[in-house]
């Protein structure tokens, strides 16, 4: 298989073609990981490329929006503008490394799983948390317009508290 992008959520391949990437050669060491995720995605890796990547993925799988990556990477002393964040999580996300996830129309979190999965939203707490059923499933689909494709299905369910 020389297309070596992961495929996101049951992703239907998209008709351009792809450049070949190779595999990354992990080692445990965040730092050293997030430098060949980075090149194994065709991305230069940048100090804050770097620092940004080894806070969203040094932490196992997460949701961040770019405001709390932000908050974060000030925390850790990380010089970087809000601008530089949204630009690298967009990067990311077009790299196949992290997957946007939209709960509204002003919401919007970079998860770091870009496995297939589905999410609850916890609307008290403005949080996104991975669905751990496997079995979920969408037992009819809507007709696709012509000329379109389903490139993925984004289940999110919205939980409140009960009053």
């Amino acid at each position: 298989m020389s297309d070596s992008r992961p495929v996101l959520n049951g992703e239907v391949p998209a008709s351009e073609p792809r450049a070949t990437v190779r595999e990354p050669t992990l080692t445990g060491c965040p730092w050293h990981d997030v430098n060949e995720m980075l090149q194994a995605a065709g991305l230069r890796p940048t100090r804050q490329r770097m620092a940004l990547g080894w806070l969203l993925f040094g932490k196992g799988a997460r949701h961040l929006t770019a405001e709390m990556l932000y908050e974060e990477a000030s925390l850790a002393k990380v010089p970087v503008s809000l601008a530089t964040v949204y630009n690298t999580l967009n990067q990311l996300t077009d790299a196949g490394l992290l997957r946007q996830v939209s709960v509204d129309g002003t919401k919007t979190y970079f998860d770091t799983n870009v496995s297939a999965h589905h999410h609850f939203y916890l609307e008290n707490n403005h949080e996104l948390v991975d669905i751990e059923d496997p079995n979920l499933v969408l037992q009819k689909m809507p007709e696709v317009p012509e000329g379109y494709e389903i490139a993925r299905i984004d289940m999110v369910v919205r939980l409140r508290k009960k009053r």
